[in-house]
């Protein structure tokens, strides 16, 4: 049942427009919040909570280099 949850959230994840451009910028390699949101239409904030969603579905890490949150 696990199985299906995550299926279903990452479903969810990838149905916002703006959270699979951020999921496809992340293909290229680890990012900061501050380059993943460069141009954007959404602010820094928000982008922040699309990763949140990203990361619950498991489709999105985050790993900590210095002061700075990076995103893969």
């Amino acid at each position: 049942m696990q199985a299906l949850r995550i299926h279903d959230l990452a479903l969810h994840a990838l149905g916002d427009p703006t959270r699979r451009e951020i999921f496809e910028r992340l293909a290229g390699g680890p990012l900061s919040v501050v380059h993943i949101a460069e141009g954007l239409p959404v602010s820094r904030p928000a982008v922040s909570q699309h990763l949140k969603v990203l990361c619950e579905a498991k489709l999105v890490t985050m790993h900590k280099n210095g002061t700075r949150s990076m995103y893969q």
